[in-house]
């Protein structure tokens, strides 16, 4: 392989001679060869765009002239439609702060700012990071990332969820069923009223989701290193976050105290807070479905799902709930991923918490498979659920917790008795109850009708 030799304040590395990045990128690429997990996409998309920005608002301020500030604008679209993602090679466990990253991004731009010039014009730290520091960079990058992810990806997906869940709703409406608690027969409910809980979970996570996200949308730029904004003009943040705004459709701020917006990543474990409580919701939903769906004959057969695929390598003709499956494993990835965004977000020591690209990793990672898992269930799983009328119906009638309905006529220990004697004998309830005397068949026919229990 060929090599070219850059230099930086500890002296002079050896780079691949046709990639784009320098020094820095370099003794970063070679220290930390640490895991096969490289920095998230949307991290780098974020950065490219807060970089363009920057040089926006650097030329509109005064201390970026126009032909450097046009070849980094020029370079970060690049960037931006994917023309050098092989350019950025860096573990995502580097150092903390997440400064080797941003001289990944500085490196690229200069360099390929400067090959488009055909001159020297570019300096990474002098013209790329002007304005700027990797401690406030990053962090708004991570910002920029993490609540596009949430808008554009997982609001989007829980959306179409609820809309297939108020469909199954309507289509459901009247059909009573077993109500199940502790894993036992309950009182009756129809299957609407069931599925409208789900529906319901689902809208009060989208909503919590949304109002969590809104702290994402301050942004650290303008704090510089310690959060005073030396090296910045006055009026930078400001301006960087109504350019972000532009760009993105999102009412981007620039947060109102800098030194939180260094130090503490709290905006960031409160809105992984809500994806983790997402996470409880989607776990529950795929778990009541596998169950009622479960058998085909000799589980509780209530609802029946799309066969997809094959479900065993050895028992023919086998089909699993799949879908129920990886939503699930996706909800306990997430559970997981909460844990160490929380002890990350707890490590902020005076002027910088240094979890950053951690953070990055797991939050992007919990929405991106948030979205799809979400989106993968409702189409082959929910869109094509059916109830099992005739195995609720005959549930239904041989449900024991019927007798409910019987307490206030005779009485919670005699209504026990009847239910009771019902499952040692294996009677029905009807005819225990008139065999106590208790009620006449027309008081327990008219009493036990599972329809006007819901």
């Amino acid at each position: 392989m060929d090599y070219r030799i850059e230099k930086d304040s500890l002296g002079e590395i050896r780079v691949p001679a046709g990639r784009l990045w320098g020094a820095q990128t370099q003794r970063s690429f070679e220290n930390f060869p640490i895991g096969e997990e490289k920095m998230p996409r949307q991290i780098l998309a974020a950065l490219a765009l807060l970089k363009k920005v920057c040089a926006e608002v650097n030329r509109s301020l005064g201390v970026l002239d126009e032909e450097r500030a046009d070849l980094i604008i020029r370079v970060c679209n690049s960037i931006l439609a994917g023309n050098f993602d092989g350019e950025f090679p860096l573990s995502v466990w580097q150092t903390g702060s997440g400064t080797q990253t941003n001289m990944n991004l500085n490196e690229v731009i200069a360099n390929s700012g400067n090959r488009l010039a055909g001159k020297p014009l570019l300096h990474p730290n002098d013209h790329v990071n002007r304005s700027q520091s990797s401690n406030d960079t990053f962090p708004t990058g991570l910002h920029i990332a993490f609540v596009r992810a949430i808008r554009e990806r997982v609001e989007p997906a829980l959306e179409k969820m609820i809309d297939v869940l108020r469909r199954l709703e309507a289509e459901n409406e009247g059909i009573v069923t077993v109500g199940r608690t502790h894993l036992q027969d309950a009182v009756p409910l129809s299957f609407s009223q069931e599925i409208s809980g789900w529906r319901s979970m689902i809208e009060r996570s989208l909503e919590a989701i949304h109002t969590a996200a809104d702290g994402l949308l301050d942004l650290a730029i303008g704090a510089t290193a310690v959060g005073t904004g030396l090296n910045a003009p006055k009026g930078f943040g400001e301006a960087v976050a109504a350019g972000l705004a532009k760009e993105t459709g999102l009412p981007f701020r620039s947060a109102d105290n800098k030194f939180r917006a260094l130090s503490a990543r709290d905006d960031v474990c409160f809105a992984h807070g809500a994806l983790k409580t997402l996470a409880a919701d989607l776990l529950k939903i795929a778990n009541d479905v596998r169950w009622l769906a479960s058998g085909p004959r000799c589980g509780l057969g209530e609802i029946t799902i799309p066969e997809n695929e094959p479900g065993s390598s050895i028992m023919p003709g086998k089909v699993n709930p799949t879908q129920c499956e990886a939503l699930s494993m996706v909800a306990v990835q997430v559970m997981g991923n909460d844990t160490a965004v929380g002890i990350a977000a707890s490590q902020g020591n005076f002027q910088l918490n240094v979890y950053l690209p951690l953070l990055a990793y797991n939050c992007l990672q919990s929405a991106n498979l948030l979205a799809d898992a979400v989106l993968s269930f409702t189409e082959r799983c929910l869109c094509g659920l059916k109830p099992n009328r005739e195995k609720m119906e005959e549930n239904l009638h041989r449900s024991l917790m019927l007798v409910t309905a019987l307490s206030p006529k005779i009485g919670y220990d005699r209504a026990a008795e009847i239910a009771k004697a019902a499952h040692k004998n294996g009677t029905s309830l009807r005819e225990e109850a008139l065999k106590s005397g208790l009620l006449s068949a027309a008081e327990f026919d008219e009493l036990i009708d599972p329809k006007k229990m819901i």
